[in-house]
């Protein structure tokens, strides 16, 4: 089959609260067709009663939702975006709100996942905003889906899920490897763009498929599903540590006087900010309607927009400068560079919720370039501007380099340490939802319980950072040894394991070098970074 985006497009139609796909391309040729959608299959899905899919039954049943709320940007009450109404947010202390697609009731931030048209089609949306509570082990993935997202509004969501703190760590990259490794952001950039393409044809390959695990369970069973589900929660729960770590380096940098004598203990200005973090993000943690907190996170492409402006115009219009030619290539410490690089795509997991969520799918191909080409250029534009003004002394932060007399390094640090306290309890959120569904359904203390799991996370987060509390180092232990997992190894091991025989020699020899590469990069980066932890730990 053609690879164009035409020959496959999806699209979803509300009967009776289930949405189902409909128009995919019978032209199926044999010159490497990517989906084995069989005309029986597409039959039966259309049965008036479908049976119950093995994707939406299995562990983990909230992904789809939790991811949904981590990495779409919902649409506020206001008329220049949309007719979203904030009164819709029935937010409440560990309620259960997750719903099936066959009732009615739906949840506003899953059902809405991106900015909505006001031109968008008003059928799909239930009259039903509060949602009666329902047993844990109910939760499912098949939820009522949006189809409603322009192109537009599925680049916005994939940048902000692509361009987070890790634009605040090229810099110190480039230091790391040199200006020749820049090379490999911009490889990484390439690979991680097609390998997100390779989600979007298994995708097409069922009708069932919705999110990434679900690509897993299709590819190798459940093992697969499992597995890919516990890479995902490693790399969430990985990232809710670094925002320990940022806050905590950006507050004492702002205050390195504060101490505090606590029964004898004292702590020094990074103990204590990472320890207030946690305390102040505790409660946001154990809201389950996170609604409130993905309008604000929607802020975090401006945000990352605005840091960057304030980094040029210190370098630009301030008195800091150009001051360092820099070096051509660093070979003893590349492979912590590598890990940074690659930490900077880490959005796959989310990738399939905005495919799934487009009113034209067809366009997802342009939506992913758009974002990669938009955040490889502010990756390498942060890069070379922050090692020209800083060279050797570039910290792991670019935000710690800045002269705090400017107005502009206040307004970059000021952003840097509000952004994380939305985006905390968004990103551990799924790692604790994924936990609480192995409550049982009919025990009593399921409220109690599920508390006490989203505190221990947080903690738990807390005392993992103190522990290492090296930001690059853990941004490049993330990058080799999870991101690369999700974005080079696992994708073209699902496509082949799924398309099996339909692809060409071609598509077999590209996915299996990309999984070389990934793999390599993995091992090399992996191995630099612990050994680097290790070696800062020992001094």
């Amino acid at each position: 089959m053609n690879h164009s985006t035409s020959d496959q497009s999806l699209y979803l139609e509300s009967d009776e609260g289930d949405d189902e796909r409909k128009n995919l391309s019978e032209d199926e040729q044999d010159d490497g067709t990517l989906s084995d959608f069989s005309h029986d299959a597409y039959n039966q899905n259309h049965h008036d009663h479908p049976k119950a899919s093995p994707y939406s039954t299995a562990w983990p049943k909230s992904y789809r939702q939790s991811i949904d709320m981590y990495g779409s940007v919902p649409s506020p009450n206001l008329g220049f975006l949309a007719n979203s109404s904030m009164s819709r947010l029935g937010s409440s202390f560990l309620s259960t709100t997750l719903t099936r697609r066959h009732t009615p009731e739906t949840l506003p931030c899953v059902t809405k996942p991106l900015l909505v048209d006001e031109e968008a089609p008003k059928h799909k949306r239930s009259s039903h905003f509060l949602l009666p509570s329902k047993p844990l082990s109910m939760v499912s993935h098949e939820m009522a889906i949006s189809k409603d997202s322009s192109f537009g509004q599925a680049v916005l969501n994939g940048v902000n899920v692509l361009c987070g703190v890790g634009i605040l760590s090229t810099p110190y990259a480039v230091k790391e490897g040199g200006w020749l490794g820049l090379i490999i952001l911009f490889a990484f950039g390439i690979l991680c763009f097609y390998t997100g393409l390779l989600l979007r044809y298994c995708l097409d390959s069922h009708p069932d498929l919705q999110t990434y695990p679900d690509i897993g369970h299709a590819a190798f069973g459940s093992f697969g599903r499992i597995l890919v589900s516990i890479i995902l929660y490693l790399e969430l729960y990985a990232m809710s540590v670094e925002y320990i770590i940022l806050e905590s380096d950006n507050l004492s940098s702002m205050f390195p006087n504060a101490t505090l004598s606590i029964g004898g203990f004292q702590l020094d200005a990074p103990h204590l900010f990472a320890l207030l973090t946690t305390l102040a993000v505790l409660p946001t943690v154990w809201l389950r309607d996170l609604s409130v907190l993905s309008y604000i996170s929607a802020g975090g492409v401006i945000a990352s927009v605005l840091v960057v402006l304030c980094l040029f115009w210190i370098g630009v219009v301030d008195d800091v400068g150009i001051h360092s030619k820099g070096t051509p290539l660093n070979l003893a410490t590349l492979p912590v560079s590598v890990g940074l690089y690659g930490y900077c795509y880490s959005g796959h997991g989310v990738f399939p919720n905005i495919y799934t969520s487009m009113a034209k799918p067809s366009q997802f191909p342009a939506v992913l370039l758009t974002c990669f080409g938009i955040c490889t250029l502010m990756y390498a534009g942060v890069a070379v501007m922050g090692y020209s003004m800083f060279g050797e002394s570039t910290e792991s932060q670019f935000t710690l380099n800045m002269p705090q007399d400017l107005v502009a390094s206040k307004i970059a640090l000021w952003t840097t340490v509000v952004n994380p306290f939305t985006k905390y309890a968004l990103t551990l959120s799924p790692v604790a939802m994924s936990l609480e569904e192995l409550i049982p359904s009919n025990h009593g203390k399921s409220r109690f319980y599920a508390i006490t799991i989203r505190s221990a996370l947080a903690f738990s987060t807390l005392l993992v950072g103190l522990a290492i509390p090296f930001f690059g180092l853990v941004m490049s232990l993330i990058g080799s040894f999870l991101t690369m997992l999700i974005t080079l190894i696992l994708p073209p091991a699902c496509f082949l394991s799924i398309v099996r025989s339909k692809v060409t020699p071609t598509q077999v020899t590209i996915c299996i070098l990309i999984m070389i590469v990934g793999a390599v990069c993995s091992v090399i980066g992996t191995y630099s970074a612990l050994a680097k932890i290790i070696e800062k730990l020992n001094t």
